[in-house]
């Protein structure tokens, strides 16, 4: 009988983190801790499977006990512990890039005061037209405010945020999408070209009235590649099919991917993760679920953020019915977004790793083991490469596979 690992399933809980990294004053995160902090603000929260899995026990949090997952002696084996973040950055492609095993040694430059105009003026060069903001400001609010002047000018409108991240905003009917992700691809190259060390562009494309404008879901990110290899790009090398889920794809800029689907939130990511289960049935499904930061945490909203919470946690039980004993769940986050502290940035904390065996035909108990708290984001690369079989030594990272394994793999199960 084989004995590496036949499918895995990765999904990215966007920002859920639970507890401050010992050097988050560094980031002015002192304090943030997304999950405690949303208990704190809704006393009556209960994620009862996700404290099945171990999560309950990482944080010492009242999570619920009424786990739907199987009776005690027949709940999945796995583990449970926490992650540090070794990159010197809190962003979405760092904390990614790190899962992947590939630490970044310089954070992506953001601007706190807006693009310098050298900038601007090669944007409005090679686009043709001028452009209006280049602010520093929230995406729902700036479409508000110039929304109007745009759709009377046509100029597009630029943003950015306390990430790295030059956004373009344009009304479908006034740049049609195609248009302004040409747009965005040409600003990605001008970066790129130019020495500008920025994650992403970001197409935000809106509809609407003025007064009443609304973005919509064909928002688009052009990141920059990867620097080094991932271990999507050793999955590739060894014919293993990774299916990306979400914003995955973009996040690594196709690298390394056999497949994707785009999703519009968190519900249509749990229909993808249904499809791909039906669909993929052998190597990595990589999920990211993206309504906790985008809809939640960056908009300060606890009780949101919570409701979200909850309905993945009654998702959890379908997921583990579906894996065999002999594929792994592993549930992560790639940084924190504290919805209840001032900032409306990500913030520097701790991640959750959860990591489960399938329970489906499985008729005998497990165990979770405690993994404790990892150097680095990059164990999960290390660990999900050993269980496949393939050389990950180069990549950074240490693996949690021995623990995870225990006697799954050695007594043919």
């Amino acid at each position: 009988m084989a004995t590496d690992m036949e499918r895995a399933l990765l999904i990215v809980l966007d920002s859920m983190g639970i507890g401050a990294l010992p050097d988050a004053a560094e980031y002015g995160d002192q304090g943030s801790d997304t999950l405690g902090n949303i208990c704190r603000a809704v006393p009556d929260l209960a994620l009862p499977n996700l404290a099945a899995l171990g999560l309950a026990r990482i944080t010492d949090l009242p999570l619920g006990e009424e786990a739907q997952l199987l009776p005690a002696k027949r709940q999945p084996g796995g583990g449970f512990g926490r992650m540090a973040t070794v990159s010197p950055a809190k962003d979405t492609l760092t904390g990614h890039w790190e899962l992947m095993g590939l630490i970044t040694e310089r954070p992506f430059q953001t601007f706190p005061e807006a693009f310098p105009e050298a900038l601007i003026a090669l944007l409005e060069q090679a686009w043709g037209t001028v452009s209006l903001g280049n602010e520093v400001a929230p995406g729902t609010e700036i479409i508000q405010r110039l929304g109007a002047e745009h759709i009377g000018t046509g100029y597009p409108i630029i943003y950015t945020s306390a990430d790295s991240v030059l956004q373009i905003a344009a009304h479908e009917e006034i740049i049609p999408v195609a248009k302004l992700y040409e747009m965005c691809g040409s600003a990605r190259r001008i970066l790129d070209e130019h020495g500008f060390f920025v994650g992403r562009v970001i197409a935000r494309p809106f509809i609407g009235e003025p007064g009443r404008f609304v973005r919509t879901v064909r928002r688009r990110d052009f990141s920059v590649l990867p620097h080094g290899e991932t271990l999507l790009d050793v999955l590739a090398k060894a014919g293993r099919h990774v299916h990306a889920i979400g914003k995955i794809k973009d996040i690594f800029g196709g690298r390394g991917i056999s497949s994707s689907r785009p999703t519009q939130g968190n519900q249509d990511g749990m229909v993808a993760l249904r499809e791909a289960l039906d669909k993929i049935p052998a190597g990595l499904i990589f999920a990211n679920l993206i309504d906790f930061d985008m809809l939640y945490g960056h908009r300060n909203d606890p009780q949101g953020y919570a409701r979200a919470l909850q309905e993945f946690d009654g998702f959890l039980p379908e997921l583990l019915q579906t894996l065999t004993p002999r594929e792994l769940l592993m549930i992560v986050a790639d940084h924190g977004c504290d919805p209840t502290t001032e900032s409306t940035d990500h913030s520097r904390e701790y991640v959750p790793l959860l990591a489960a065996w399938g329970r489906a035909g499985s008729g005998c108990g497990g165990g979770l083991v405690d993994l404790g708290t990892r150097e680095s984001l990059a164990d999960v690369a290390a660990t999900l490469g050993e269980l496949f079989g393939l050389p990950v030594g180069h990549l950074a990272g240490r693996s949690c596979a021995a623990e995870l394994r225990g006697e799954r793999f050695a007594g043919g199960e």
